[in-house]
């Protein structure tokens, strides 16, 4: 005999209500199972290809952690130490750059320089601020620093679980499959199904896109000119798969950039807001249509509300897990709709009685 559906409904409230307060717990503990979850999920469609052209799964997996380490080490010796210095030297520039800025902000608007205007006033109340608050500022980077051992124990771990994960999916998927509710299995197989396809595009295909659009901004940048056009790219691309705020974000950085860079050079400036804006009509025509696709089901509104949400409430591993809780949320509303209005509660009694 079945539970009844109010039963099951507590459990399963339960067991979600468990699984929130453990990655409210653990909070950091996660971060790399999650991170070697999320690459496992990433490649194992790679692996499975390999699987169908001949290969066993342990060769398929050593083969994509042999690429991988190559992809890595190479990044490691070429791009990450040009993002490195381009970083620093961003830092070293700012008190320049915030001086050129003042210069230009008083010649174009000379109340700034009347002590008692209220812009200047503003200003100063800014300046102020800002160094009450550099004490703390210098104790979180000092903060930061004393954490690298913790970085390295992320890039070292991260790669274990990811391995071991990606390894043994299918196995772990099918255990998954031999635990779920009989009645119910059929149900949760299509909802599952459901998900991993929203998730396959959008996490694979956004992940292509910002990895497209992030080397295409960097090298476009380095080839016009700018001097950390790298790094602003890097940033780019890292931030696309929030609707509008990656380009918003990179190019407002660009131009600024590019406004001390090559003032009264137009035709520079021109052409650092010209690639964002190509940027965005790839974007839009080319790659997400192609690679994510109009099926996905996750309103930019809504990502950028869960995206908050679980940032504020867990941090950085709150966002890590923000976007495949949406897409299944996602899912899971439209099943409850469809379920709504096949119901008598949304047709009613009254058409069938009157008939």
């Amino acid at each position: 005999m079945a539970l009844p559906a109010r039963t099951q409904l507590k459990y399963w409230a339960f067991a979600s209500a468990g699984f929130l307060g453990l990655l409210w717990v653990l909070g950091d503990v996660m971060m790399p199972f999650l991170l070697g979850g999320a690459i496992a999920y990433f490649l194992d469609p790679v692996a499975d290809r390999l699987e169908r052209l001949g290969l066993s799964r342990a060769i398929s997996v050593t083969l994509i952690t042999l690429y991988a380490l190559l992809l890595f080490v190479i990044m490691a010796l070429l791009v990450i130490p040009t993002l490195v210095t381009q970083t620093t030297s961003l830092i070293n520039a700012a008190p320049e750059l915030a001086g050129q800025l003042r210069n230009v902000l008083t010649e174009r608007f000379p109340q700034l320089v009347d002590t008692q205007s209220t812009v200047h006033q503003s200003l100063t109340a800014i300046g102020t601020a800002i160094q009450e608050r550099g004490g703390e500022l210098v104790e979180a980077v000092l903060g930061s620093v004393s954490s690298l051992l913790n970085v390295i124990v992320l890039i070292v771990v991260v790669p274990v679980v990811a391995f071991y994960l990606l390894y043994d999916w299918d196995r772990m998927i099918a255990q998954i499959d031999h635990l779920l509710p009989r009645d119910h299995a059929p149900i949760i197989r299509d909802l599952a199904k459901q998900i991993d396809d929203t998730l396959a595009s959008f996490i694979r295909g956004m992940g292509t896109v910002c990895l497209i659009l992030g080397t295409y901004y960097a090298v476009a940048l380095m080839l016009v000119g700018l001097q950390f056009g790298l790094l602003v790219g890097a940033i780019a691309g890292l931030i696309t798969f929030i609707p509008y705020v990656g380009a918003l974000i990179g190019g407002a950085l660009a131009i600024g950039l590019a406004l001390f860079q090559f003032w009264g050079d137009w035709v520079s400036i021109g052409l650092v807001a010209g690639i964002f804006v190509l940027g965005q009509v790839i974007e839009g025509n080319v790659l997400t249509p192609k690679l994510v696709g109009g099926s996905v089901g996750l309103h930019p509104v809504w990502l950028i509300f869960a995206l908050s949400v679980f940032g504020a409430l867990f941090g950085f591993v709150g966002m890590l897990v923000a976007v495949p809780v949406a897409a299944s949320i996602g899912v899971l509303a439209r099943f409850a709709i469809t379920s709504y209005r096949a119901s008598k509660l949304y047709t009613g009694t009254s058409r069938g009685d009157a008939e």
